[in-house]
């Protein structure tokens, strides 16, 4: 090359950059957190491992909040993650959303996520969740939250070892009809309350099928990893109903009729007696297959009684919750205008019940609301770590009284059944490796 062209060359380039440099350079204002928006250095990113059904309910709850950007799902099955990924994609308008079918792998890859949502079954509720605490990750984990005690202790223990925000997904604790309710019991409307009642599940039943299904053709890997979708549980031969959501109501999968609905409603009526951070006392065997009509006690003398309600008499709706008082009670379920009260006269009270509730806790009655504002507070959230252990404790107890088909007494301060070594076997189950905590 010549020096004459050399310098032509040098000219032009200095003279298009000046001219450039002249130009206005324009930015999204979405970048500074303008018109609404919120920058990107504020935006929580977040991830999710194996939606499907409630769990599609719970990001499409998620994606609309401004703050948080979706970035990847993780899950066993293609087919799910690829759903996943196309409504995610849709929302933002491009293909970014990445999928990944192994938990480790997500986990390791995506340092770049804040905060998980996960939906998968039971079995892999409590190990996902450690993991991603362990990972750095805050957690929201829907319901059930845990399969035995010592599950429920450990993500107790990862939540406050890694310093993480976890939030189970009893979300009606965060519902205007059932935090009026439980207001109402706390501010001494009910009077001296000596009962409550939670809804468990009217299917199924509370002793579950230790038999598995027959075994299919294994699809491939890549389709569907069925050592990853199984995790801690025993190894079972392949069969396409259990990746259908057919894993309900086997040993294995599940916490029973009582943890489907109770896992929810005996966090009502815990958290509303007071009761978030111990457990029921005493649980009272009933000669039927599913624990309806089975009495737990309090240390503090309150009663809860599981029902079903299968003629749809104390409740009209699901997971409904009552309690009864010196003065009153009131009831209420989902779908409700408003609840049932013995004194029409407070539901004057609603609105301002309602919010006084939020101007004293700093919490909105949206439950995804509260876990992404904890995110970035680091206050802990309505359903925390502690109060979905306790509750599942009762849940778990209430289940062996039922399978050792016996009274129980349990101590919530050691987490173990008053002189009772074969309920306390219970405790704990054997996990897979190398699916472990």
């Amino acid at each position: 090359m010549s020096k004459k062209k050399s310098s032509l060359s040098r000219r032009a380039f200095f003279k298009r950059t000046a001219a450039l440099a002249a130009a206005p350079y324009i930015v999204p204002a979405s970048v500074f957190g303008r018109n609404g928006a919120v920058p990107p250095s504020e935006r929580i990113i977040v991830g999710a491992i194996g939606i499907r059904g409630r769990g599609m309910g719970d990001l499409n709850w998620m994606l609309p909040e401004p703050d948080i950007q979706f970035v990847a799902i993780c899950d066993a099955q293609k087919r799910h993650a690829e759903r996943v990924k196309d409504r995610v994609d849709q929302h933002y308008g491009n293909t970014d959303c990445a999928t990944y079918l192994e938990i480790n792998e997500f986990l390791a890859k995506r340092t770049d996520i804040d905060a998980v949502l996960i939906t998968t079954g039971d079995r892999w509720h409590a190990l996902a969740s450690i993991l991603a605490m362990r990972a750095g990750k805050d957690v929201y984990s829907e319901k059930p939250s845990a399969m035995t005690f010592a599950e429920g202790r450990a993500v107790v223990e990862t939540a406050h070892r890694y310093r993480r925000i976890y939030q189970t997904g009893t979300q009606r604790l965060s519902e205007g009809n059932f935090t009026f309710a439980n207001e109402l019991l706390r501010l001494g409307y009910l009077g001296d309350v000596h009962t409550v009642r939670a809804h468990i599940a009217p299917w199924d039943a509370a002793e579950m099928s230790h038999e598995w299904r027959d075994a299919e053709p294994l699809p491939p890997k890549e389709e569907v990893d069925w050592d990853a979708w199984l995790g801690p549980c025993p190894w079972r031969p392949y069969n396409s109903a259990y990746t259908r959501g057919g894993w309900r109501n086997f040993y294995d999968f599940h916490t029973s009729c009582i943890g489907e609905w109770g896992a929810h409603t005996f966090a009502q009526c815990q958290v509303a007696m007071g009761a978030g951070e111990t457990s029921a006392i005493e649980y009272g065997y009933v000669n039927n297959d599913s624990g309806d009509g089975m009495v737990t006690k309090f240390a503090n003398g309150i009663k809860m009684v599981l029902e079903r309600d299968m003629d749809r008499k104390i409740w009209r709706g699901s997971c409904g919750v009552r309690y009864e008082g010196t003065k009153g009670w009131v009831a209420t379920a989902d779908g409700y205008a408003e609840p049932d009260v013995s004194n029409p006269a407070w539901m004057q009270d609603f609105k301002k019940i309602v919010a006084n509730y939020m101007a004293r806790t700093q919490r909105p009655m949206s439950h995804m609301r509260n876990w992404l504002d904890c995110v970035k507070s680091r206050r802990q959230p309505v359903a925390d770590p502690v109060m979905m252990h306790r509750t599942m404790s009762t849940v778990h107890a209430a289940n062996i009284c039922m399978w050792l088909k016996r009274d129980l007494r349990f101590d919530p301060s050691k987490e173990e059944f008053v002189n009772d070594a074969e309920a306390n076997r219970f405790g704990t189950r054997a996990m897979r490796e190398p699916w472990i905590y």
